[in-house]
């Protein structure tokens, strides 16, 4: 097995991983980049849809929140690397980009494979050396400092790593929470790990009727006492077995541990747009329940409120008319399931914060060990949040190690 000596070694060729490798190489270090797959950024090759939502425009405290209670670990890194400091490093390696809905940020041709080329550009003009198809064994460590990787095939000798493995969503593209492992063998801990942003199954059946029906500004809440807080408003699509779309794939992260917890999680959808009950009474006195919902959904509310097709609103009785109204505005349906991490973009859970230095992303357990992107507790919505994480953490595990 043959030796070879680096000043960094990073594990995992994706968003991340790529970032790191680029960022070391400019400051004249001498990078390995090990990649398991047979090739580089494939996991970024699918990221929204194969768009590539890089990024958002929010400011930094208003990104930050999108994360939750954990999103001020993420100072330092959008500090060293903002939204702007990354489009303008795709401006430098020939990708432009742009927001045309003046908030997510794609490149210009929405394309993955533009960023994808461009990366894998740079990283050979900086002379960065590429390994495929080499899944690491082990980290290896001596008085608690780094000094090499084994994968199956060779050994390394370097003082530092930076792993950058990512979580188990997507397993056909390689994931398989290799980074969970090898961390854990080093003392470190890894919280619960769950499935996020991907479809959710529901009991009801009524649901396959109205499939591909799309609900702009849908909200969804849990209807569970000690989880009335938890809410989302965007975009909602019917499936033959439940429900997705932008607000379910962004609710997904906190529905998938509590179904674990409790088996079935309850929650309810108002369908008009936010319009409370009294607004929906006005509305269907004025106008119909058709040009309210499409056709499908509309005649199945009617089927749970016990009333025909082709009712007129004012001949109905007022207990009918109350249960429409309730229905509409708070349709119940009950989340039973999901297709675990095969469907799932990202991995809620990883390795813990209070084991990572926020200012450098090195691990508080090991020297020379450094951690960015999805392998850490860390996971936002859509809209560019994943990837503008996944960059930052790079580049500042990277430059200050």
């Amino acid at each position: 097995m043959k030796t070879h000596e680096y000043d960094l070694i990073v594990v995992g060729a994706g968003a991340a991983g790529m970032m790191a490798a680029i960022t070391s190489a400019r400051d004249a270090k001498n990078v390995l980049l090990l990649e398991k797959l047979s090739q580089v950024g494939a996991k970024l090759k699918a990221t929204g849809g194969g768009r590539c939502n890089l990024t958002n425009t929010l400011s930094q405290e208003d990104f930050m929140k999108k994360f939750g209670r954990d999103g001020r670990f993420m100072q330092d890194a959008l500090k060293a690397f903002s939204s702007s400091d990354l489009q303008d490093f795709m401006n430098r390696i020939g990708v432009e980009t742009h927001a045309p809905d003046g908030f997510r940020v794609f490149p210009s041709t929405h394309s993955s494979s533009t960023i994808i080329n461009a990366f894998t550009d740079e990283m050979h003009h900086l002379s960065i050396t590429i390994l495929t198809s080499q899944k690491v064994q082990e980290i290896v460590v001596d008085d608690a400092k780094v000094i090499g990787v084994k994968t199956t095939t060779n050994s390394f000798k370097t003082n530092s790593v930076i792993l950058a493995s990512g979580g188990l969503g997507y397993p056909v593209l390689g994931a398989e929470g290799d980074g969970y492992k090898l961390s854990s063998d080093l003392g470190h801990s890894i919280t619960k790990l769950h499935p996020a942003m991907m479809p959710l199954r529901t009991k009801e059946t009524w649901v396959a009727e109205c499939r591909a029906d799309t609900i702009a500004n849908a909200t969804l809440k849990v209807n569970m006492k000690k989880y009335k807080k938890l809410q989302i408003k965007a975009d909602l699509i019917f499936t033959k077995t439940g429900i997705r779309g932008p607000a379910v794939l962004d609710f997904a992260r906190e529905i998938t541990p509590l179904i674990e917890k409790y088996g079935e999680v309850p929650i309810v959808v108002n369908l008009t747009k936010g319009m409370n009950e009294d607004a929906i009474f006005k509305y269907l006195k004025a106008k119909n329940i058709y040009t309210l919902l499409p056709t499908p959904l509309a005649n199945e509310i009617l089927k749970l409120a016990g009333i025909e097709e082709g009712f007129t609103f004012s001949k109905l009785d007022g207990i009918k008319k109350d249960t429409l109204i309730k229905l509409l505005a708070w349709t119940p349906l009950t989340i039973t399931g999901h297709d675990g991490f095969k469907m799932a973009m990202i991995t809620r859970g990883g390795i813990k914060l209070n084991e990572i230095n926020p200012k450098t992303m090195q691990s508080k357990i090991i020297k020379g060990l450094y951690f960015c992107g999805e392998v850490v507790n860390i996971d936002g919505p859509c809209g560019g949040y994943n990837l503008q994480w996944s960059f930052s953490s790079g580049y500042l595990a990277a430059k200050l190690l």
